[in-house]
């Protein structure tokens, strides 16, 4: 029997997000049907999806996109909205204006002190491309510490320069975007930006800062040993590279429904710090609830194991409860 499910990485567009273009998404809007409709709902149809797949918690963010100081407040007002509606059934991760620095802390405390959300979920790069290893970004790495929540580095589109330089070349448009974005790049690079948090001390410094990362782990735990061998070249000091993974870095299974990247993520990694997730809407939960059903037959996890991935490090890590009944 399937334990109940807290998934973590499930998405909306908030009203402010509708107001400026969506074109990044066009491969998405034009390969999964009614997935623009499922993105805005905050409701009845996320409700529906939701007891589809045995989900009875949805911690709910905003989907990728940059977005302004004021679109990012505008964008928590309306999900705590739809928290306050059904506060058994959805939590809320603040989305951060990323590409303004300096306003993310004070809207980050604001999120989680006066709307009670439970962490944040921030886009991977700033506008411009670049990444949050920077002092710029210390506070707000320094406020999840502070308030004892989690940020959730979460894949962004490429800068068109990025782009240009990966992604673009002798296949169609429509590859090049797949690969920019969720078909590969967005994996890497998220792996590049936790290599780059660790390269600058940023761990040293914020010894429990809690990160999460989705998509089994953005490629990191099967480069894991690679990693741990080759970055004492780096000049880090303190800890290694998977002494901090094993302490300050969470993961989610979100977007993968295939029980074989887990096969090898339970022989590096604790498994207190592995999460079930979707990323709704662009993953079903139908088919999260197939994968989970396939987890348990694997023979991979006892039961306690399949439990605390299903939705106990959840609670633990969030700070929610998970309706049992």
């Amino acid at each position: 029997m399937v334990p109940p499910l807290i998934a973590l990485e499930e998405h909306f567009f908030s009203e402010a997000m509708l107001t400026g273009p969506t074109d990044k998404y066009s491969e998405q809007f034009k390969h999964t049907a009614g997935i623009l409709q499922r993105l805005t709902d905050v409701g009845d149809i996320r409700l529906k999806h939701m007891d589809a797949g045995e989900i009875v918690l949805q911690v709910v963010s905003h989907a990728p996109g940059h977005m302004s100081h004021s679109q990012c407040v505008s964008a928590n007002n309306q999900l705590v909205e739809a928290v306050k509606a059904h506060p058994d059934r959805f939590a809320g991760f603040a989305v951060l204006p990323v590409s303004e620095p300096e306003n993310c802390a004070g809207e980050f405390t604001r999120c989680v002190q006066e709307l009670g959300f439970v962490g944040a979920l921030i886009d991977n790069h700033a506008r411009d491309g670049g990444y949050f290893d920077g002092e710029e970004y210390f506070e707000m790495f320094k406020t999840a510490q502070d308030l004892d929540v989690p940020i959730y580095l979460h894949p962004t589109f490429p800068t068109d320069a990025m782009a240009s330089m990966l992604y673009t070349g002798n296949f169609s448009k429509g590859a090049s975007i797949s690969m920019g974005s969720s078909g590969w790049g967005w994996h890497s690079d998220v792996a590049i930006h936790i290599l780059r948090l660790f390269a600058a001390g940023l761990f040293e410094r914020l010894p429990r800062l809690k990160i999460i990362i989705g998509h089994m782990g953005e490629m990191i735990p099967f480069m894991l040993a690679r990693i741990d061998m080759l970055s004492p070249r780096w000049g880090v000091p303190g800890r290694t590279f998977t002494e901090i993974y094993q302490s300050n870095i969470y993961l989610t299974t979100s977007g993968y429904w295939s029980v074989d990247p887990l096969a090898c993520i339970l022989r590096n990694t604790k498994i207190d710090h592995i999460l079930y997730s979707v990323d709704y809407p662009f993953g079903t939960n139908e088919d999260g609830l197939v994968f989970f059903k396939a987890l348990e037959k694997s023979g991979l996890v006892t039961q306690e194991q399949l439990e605390m991935i299903a939705y106990k490090n959840a609670e633990k890590l969030l700070r929610v409860k998970a309706r049992t009944t």
